[in-house]
């Protein structure tokens, strides 16, 4: 998509149609593998926060919801990216609480201190979210505002798409609704606004996504970014919290 960009010199990229059936189907791999990789009872379950050891055994449906979560974190992070330094603190914030999570639920020790399901080998990925933290430090030296670098569809459907496995194989996805609610505020945002304007042919926001909406009332480009980051560590504190809140 952004190779098409750069090469024909415009916005238009890949058609959504196909990009999101690209999306779709390296999401159903990825679920089809974290499903048959996981020990029963994990293997299709889906936990909730705040109640101990409780476990839904989704059957079936967990290989769509699985795709959902993982295409829809993948999108969310894609729409933030809008503004100088806005979507890759947020995406470090919740690699970095992830990365606690998982080494916490890859030790069993731990998990039962805290009642949550251990999950055997997560403590891995706590690297593999350390390393996403790192590079966005160093992506967001160059990505600060006035920014010289850009991170594109690339860098944010992998992001959240990164975000979204993680969550998966670690049966986090309510916790990332959570941590990542700032994904999920901009998006509902675009759907909200989408929808009414189909409907009654008015429109909800100013713009969306939200950010968006905040420029067109006057606010400064480093306003909305740096408080938008401040809601992103609050969520991803309410969403820490929910290990032991249980």
């Amino acid at each position: 998509d952004d190779f098409l960009k750069v090469s024909k010199k415009n916005t238009k990229g890949l058609p959504g149609k196909i990009k999101l059936l690209g999306q779709f189907s390296i999401a159903a791999l990825a679920a089809f593998w974290i499903s048959y990789n996981t020990a029963d009872p994990l293997s299709t379950a889906l936990a909730f926060p705040f109640f101990k050891n409780y476990l839904l055994d989704l059957g079936w449906f967990f290989i769509p919801f699985a795709m959902f979560v993982m295409v829809g974190a993948s999108n969310s992070v894609n729409l933030t990216d809008g503004l100088d330094g806005l979507a890759i603190v947020p995406v470090m914030i919740a690699a970095a609480s992830f990365a606690l999570i998982t080494y916490l639920i890859g030790n069993i020790q731990f998990a039962e201190y805290l009642q949550v399901h251990y999950v055997a080998g997560s403590g891995e990925l706590t690297i593999f979210l350390g390393a996403l933290v790192g590079a966005g430090l160093g992506f967001l030296w160059y990505n600060a505002p006035p920014a010289m670098v850009f991170m594109g569809d690339t860098g944010s459907l992998a992001l959240g798409g990164a975000l979204g496995a993680v969550s998966v194989v670690t049966k986090h996805e309510l916790v990332l609704a959570i941590i990542g609610g700032l994904f999920v505020l901009e998006t509902l945002s675009v759907i909200i606004q989408v929808g009414s304007f189909k409907l009654t042919g008015k429109r909800v926001f100013r713009m969306a996504p939200l950010h968006h909406h905040f420029e067109k009332k006057g606010w400064q480009e480093a306003t909305i970014v740096i408080r938008f980051w401040i809601i992103a560590v609050i969520l991803a504190l309410v969403g820490l919290a929910t290990l032991k809140l249980r």
